[in-house]
C-alpha cells in the first residue's frame, strides 16, 4: 500500500510517500480503507519529535480517518465489512489502509461525507467536552471563541450555537470572519483591526462573556480575563501562539471566575466510558444539521508535506484532509 512514512525526525517539507506492507491486523482492530485523513498540529509536532507522544521510528502519521471497513478483528462486534466509519486511530492514517482500534471507531451518519468524517474525531470532541461537560455553556449565555476560523474554533462556534449561546468570534482577517459567520457566529471581531476586549464589553453591555474558548494562549488569555463576566468560565484548550500564559490568581477571585482545562486526548485513558456519549451527542447534532465540519482543502498523499506546511503557516481555515 502507499503511505507517508517517517523514518527520521523531520520537518513537513521532507515528507514523502512510499510503498510498504499493510498494517498487521489485531483481534480488537478494524481494517479501514482510508478515504480521507485529517491533518492536525500534533502531526507536525510528532514529525519533529516535539509532541508528548513519540512513536518509535519508522511510523506513519495521521491520527484521524474516515473510510470503509475492510476487515473486522475476531474480538470485535457491531461492525461489518462495508460499513462507513470514522476513527481516532492515533497513528497510521496517512495511508491507503489503517488498522484502527474498534473502541475509537464509529459509524458515520448518513448525512456526513468521508471528508467531514475525517475532520471530526479530534476537534469536535474537544469542543463538545469543553462546552457541554467542562464549562458548561447555558442557553442564552455569551460565548467568546478565539481563532474562530480554525478547525477547533469553528467546531466551538457550531456547538455553541447548537447549545443556544450567543457567539462572539475573533479572527485575524475579514475573510476568516466570514467563515465564522457562516458557521453561526453572531458577532465578528477582527482582532488585528480593533481591541477585542472593548468590543466584547460593548457587545455585552459591560457584562463580559460568560464563557471564553481559548485555544491561543499568551496575551490572548491575559486580555480575555479583562472581558470575562462575573461567574465566567475560561476554557483552556491549547496554546497555538506558542506562549503559555501565567495567570494572577487575584483576577480569578475578584470576578468569581473559573479557569477550566480540557485535555481530550487523555479521555481514552482517564474517562473512556464518556467517549461514546461524546460521539453520540455529536452525531445527534450532525443529524439535526447543527454541526458540519468545514473542509477547506484536500490534498493527495504525495502532498502531505504541503498540507502540513499550510497548516503550520496558519494559511488554512477549518480543516484540511489528505485523500489517498
Amino acid at each position: 500500500m502507499r503511505a507517508v512514512v517517517v523514518d527520521r525526525l523531520m520537518t513537513p517539507d521532507s515528507l514523502g510517500v512510499r510503498e510498504c506492507d499493510p498494517p498487521s491486523m489485531t483481534e480488537e482492530g478494524i481494517r479501514i480503507s482510508v478515504r480521507a485523513a485529517g491533518c492536525n498540529f500534533s502531526d507536525i509536532l510528532m514529525l519533529k519529535g516535539e509532541y508528548q507522544v513519540k512513536p518509535p521510528l519508522p511510523f506513519v502519521p495521521g491520527g484521524e480517518v474516515a473510510g470503509v471497513v475492510m476487515e473486522v478483528g475476531t474480538a470485535v462486534q457491531g461492525f461489518s465489512v462495508g460499513d462507513r466509519v470514522l476513527s481516532r486511530c492515533g497513528l497510521g492514517g496517512f495511508a491507503e489502509e489503517v488498522v484502527a482500534p474498534a473502541a475509537m471507531t464509529y459509524r458515520i451518519p448518513d448525512v456526513m461525507t468521508f471528508e467531514a468524517g475525517a475532520a471530526l474525531p479530534t476537534v469536535y470532541p474537544t469542543s463538545y467536552a469543553a462546552l457541554v461537560w467542562r464549562a458548561p455553556v447555558e442557553r442564552g449565555e455569551t460565548l467568546l471563541v478565539h481563532a474562530a476560523a480554525g478547525g477547533v474554533g469553528l467546531s466551538a462556534v457550531q456547538i455553541g450555537k447548537a447549545l443556544g449561546a450567543r457567539v462572539i468570534a475573533t479572527a485575524g482577517r475579514p475573510e476568516k470572519l466570514e467563515i465564522a459567520r457562516a458557521a453561526g457566529a453572531d458577532v465578528l471581531i477582527d482582532y488585528r483591526a480593533s481591541d477585542f476586549v472593548s468590543r466584547v464589553m460593548e457587545e455585552t453591555d459591560g457584562r463580559g462573556a460568560d464563557v471564553i474558548y481559548d485555544s491561543v494562549g499568551g496575551e490572548t488569555t491575559d486580555r480575555s480575563l479583562k472581558c470575562i463576566a462575573w461567574n465566567g468560565r475560561l476554557l483552556v484548550i491549547g496554546f497555538a501562539s506558542g506562549e503559555i500564559p501565567e495567570v494572577k490568581l487575584n483576577r480569578i477571585l475578584l470576578k468569581n471566575i473559573a479557569i477550566v482545562g480540557l485535555h481530550w486526548s487523555a479521555y481514552p485513558e482517564r474517562e473512556p466510558e464518556r467517549i461514546d456519549d461524546c460521539f453520540e451527542g455529536l452525531f445527534e447534532m450532525a443529524a439535526r444539521r447543527e454541526i458540519d465540519p468545514l473542509v477547506s482543502a484536500r490534498y493527495p498523499l504525495e502532498e502531505a508535506g504541503i498540507a502540513l506546511e499550510a497548516l503550520a503557516g496558519r494559511r488554512t481555515v477549518g480543516k484540511i484532509v489528505l485523500v489517498p
